[in-house]
């Protein structure tokens, strides 16, 4: 009788260790999956800063400041005879 009870107590065990193992294998698969869209969505974000870098540099040039100046605030180049420097 004892024997059976041992023999019971192995096939659970066993069970429960090959349960255990298909859960782990499922969990890392899902956890692998998570990693690879994560890595996708930052290399997607990586991109994008790429470009938005390129954008406010084409903005920062001189010329494209002056002529929003011009264009949209309608300043002009001061005349040399209204420049004034000033000394700290």
């Amino acid at each position: 009788m004892s024997n059976r009870i041992g023999m019971a107590v192995l096939w659970a065990a066993l069970l429960g260790a090959a349960i255990a193992v298909v859960w782990s294998k499922h969990e890392a698969r899902s956890l692998f999956i998570e990693l690879q869209r994560l890595n996708a969505e930052r290399d997607r974000l990586d991109i994008e800063w790429g470009q938005l870098k390129l954008e406010q540099s084409a903005f920062a040039m001189h010329g494209r400041v002056e002529q929003t100046a011009r264009v949209n605030l309608q300043m002009v180049v001061p005349r040399p005879d209204e420049v004034r420097i000033v000394k700290p």
